[in-house]
């Protein structure tokens, strides 16, 4: 569904638990394709992505990914 623009990608590393974390949190890092700590995914960085990032970011670290 391109439309001739390659968006940037970012790599989603989770580096907390989501034991004591809200379900809607734990819901999001796992379509964020995160499962364990230490785990990681590239994701493209498009503004729905970007936003579940937000929600987390007390439980993920995000990476440029050139």
């Amino acid at each position: 569904m391109s439309c001739g623009v390659d968006m940037a990608k970012i790599k989603i590393s989770l580096v907390r638990s989501t034991i004591g974390a809200l379900p809607r949190h734990r819901a999001t890092v796992r379509s964020l394709g995160l499962r364990k700590i230490g785990s990681s995914s590239v994701q493209e960085a498009s503004p729905a992505i970007l936003g579940m990032v937000r929600a987390v970011s007390h439980l993920v670290k995000v990476e440029e990914n050139k």
